[in-house]
């Protein structure tokens, strides 16, 4: 059957992902192969202190994205899809999105970048004795508590992003175990929340005398592959504003970044790890045990189907790099100088290589935000260097990419020399790794293992979400998500590791002392610049 056949018969999945910078769809066929994509580019706003996108944002966004699809099927094929085999809604993982019981919204949108909790994960931290992170939807949720904000005690479903757009297209308040992972502490047992920690929290939010109980308000946790509800029509009118998508597509549970990171990679099964690198910067460790003892830098979450994962999570990751891309392209557009983005990053990305080892002396920060793994709550941007240091091009971009895996490297050396983690393979997916051999490069040195890349790393978690779609649709009974990617999705497909360079692995040791040794000029930066 050609992929046209496979579109108008439904043979197909579609995954949606709502990411940092942009939000992409993208159409796979049963063997994941890509049929089209679909793309809306947007940006979190800062306001009243709060890093968040409006409604209006969210809903405009994901309809552009899906007509972004829809034209280019059109436009390749010259049909109009109108069903799906199956369909599935992932999104940046944690933050909090709160509802009334008419399903309004009643508190801005918190994204993952916000460091505005610290006083409840501190506390939550030591009530569980399990490390919350800031961006968790539960640290986000006891913070407004403790701010006795009004909107707390009209509170009905507190949920993710990646959950609320799965309850607008199905009006199903359920969550992928992966995503949920992110909200509250997982018991991989019974892939669940953590009855024993549930109960503490309620025990201690009861003197306020809210009228809920968390369980009612959280949704449903589902695993990979159970059935999550049906596209309803209200869901297909509000996804594809022609009208013209029928209602009745089964959807999959819906997942966060890391979880589709994870199936773009074939990192779901024990001693498997993936590095995403992008807005954000994430690995992510799938463990045979749990860690011997709490450590506020990591967190722990889990696979699509439940298997723990300890994550290293950087708020912060290629932003500040794209701008000083962005700087360069405007100064070829000054010149006279035609030159597209693509190419600028291509050219620069692979110029780095000629850089020196330890960048030369050159340090930076892409701090946007605060940064959980080295404990700073705000972000300034810096760039640093003294008199001796080689400063040119080359190590220019290779300081900004180094920097890019600064402090998810902190958190992996935890992992890795402390813990004693076992990991077989790490897979790279985003952004970062799009130009051919340089990202791929610089994280082999940064973890010193061989680092693959699978030619569908560009794609990155869109294409991740679509294959938990096409697992909801086409997998065999009782056939097992880490078996099915194995031998069903990734058997045939290509890509190149990369071993670790000795010198380069040297060479990032000596810019990551530097980069820890650096923090207390970011820590003065915050304090300074004020304005």
């Amino acid at each position: 059957m050609g992929a046209k056949e496979m579109i108008e018969s439904g043979k197909t999945a579609l995954g949606i992902e709502l990411g940092s910078t942009r939000i992409k769809a993208v159409l796979v066929d049963f063997g994941g192969n890509v049929l089209a994509v679909g793309f809306h580019d947007w940006e979190n706003s800062f306001i009243d202190n709060i890093w968040t996108y409006s409604l209006d944002e969210i809903h405009s966004g994901l309809r552009h994205c899906y007509a972004s699809l829809r034209e280019q099927v059109e436009e390749k094929y010259g049909i109009t899809p109108v069903t799906f085999g199956a369909l599935g809604v992932s999104a940046m993982m944690h933050g909090y999105m709160a509802l009334d019981k008419e399903g309004k919204q009643i508190a801005p949108f918190q994204t993952w970048r916000n460091t505005n909790t610290q006083a409840a994960a501190d506390e939550l931290t030591e009530l569980f004795d399990f490390n919350i992170p800031l961006r968790w939807t539960v640290a986000h949720l006891y913070q407004r508590i403790l701010d006795r904000e009004p909107h707390v005690e009209k509170l009905d479903f507190a949920n993710t992003l990646a959950g609320y757009i799965h309850w607008k297209l199905t009006g199903q308040k359920v969550i992928g175990v992966g995503d949920a992972s992110g909200m509250f502490p997982i018991d991989s047992d019974i892939n669940d929340w953590n009855q024993e920690m549930m109960a503490k929290f309620n025990e201690l939010i009861a003197k306020y005398n809210y009228p809920w109980k968390t369980e009612e308000i959280f949704p449903k946790v589902l695993v990979a592959g159970q059935d999550a509800g049906c596209l309803t029509p209200e869901g297909a009118a509000f996804l594809d504003e022609t009208g013209k998508l029928q209602a009745g597509v089964p959807m999959c549970p819906p997942e966060g970044d890391a979880g589709t990171g994870m199936v773009a990679t074939n990192s779901v099964a024990p001693r498997t790890g993936n590095v995403s690198a992008g807005t954000s910067t994430f690995a992510m460790i799938v463990l045979e045990k749990q860690l011997s003892k709490l450590y506020r830098e990591i967190d722990m979450v889990t696979t699509p189907s439940g298997f723990p994962v300890a994550m290293s999570h950087a708020n912060n990751g290629t932003s500040d790099l794209n701008a000083w891309v962005g700087m360069f392209k405007e100064f070829c557009d000054l010149m006279g100088i035609k030159a597209d983005m693509g190419e600028l990053f291509g050219k620069l990305y692979t110029n780095s290589l000629k850089g020196d080892k330890d960048c030369g002396g050159l340090l930076a920060y892409g701090y946007y935000s605060g940064e959980n793994i080295t404990m700073i709550n705000e972000g300034r941007l810096a760039f640093l260097r003294t008199a001796n240091s080689n400063f040119n091009l080359a190590n220019l971009m290779r300081v900004n990419l180094y920097t890019s895996l600064g402090a998810v490297k902190m958190g992996l050396d935890i992992l890795m020399k402390d813990e004693g983690v076992k990991v077989e393979r790490i897979m790279g997916h985003g952004g970062f790794f799009k130009t051919k051999g340089v990202g791929q490069s610089f994280l082999a040195a940064a973890v010193n293992a061989p680092v693959t890349v699978m030619d569908t790393a560009s794609e990155g978690g869109a294409w991740g979400i679509a294959v938990l779609a096409a697992y909801l649709a086409d997998k065999k009974e009782g056939e097992k998500l880490e078996d099915y990617l194995e031998k069903r999705i990734f058997s045939e497909m290509a890509g190149s590791t990369i071993q670790p360079d000795p010198a380069d692995v040297d060479g990032f040791e000596v810019f990551i002392e530097r980069y820890k040794k650096g923090l207390s000029v970011e820590k003065a930066a915050i304090e300074a610049m004020d304005w």
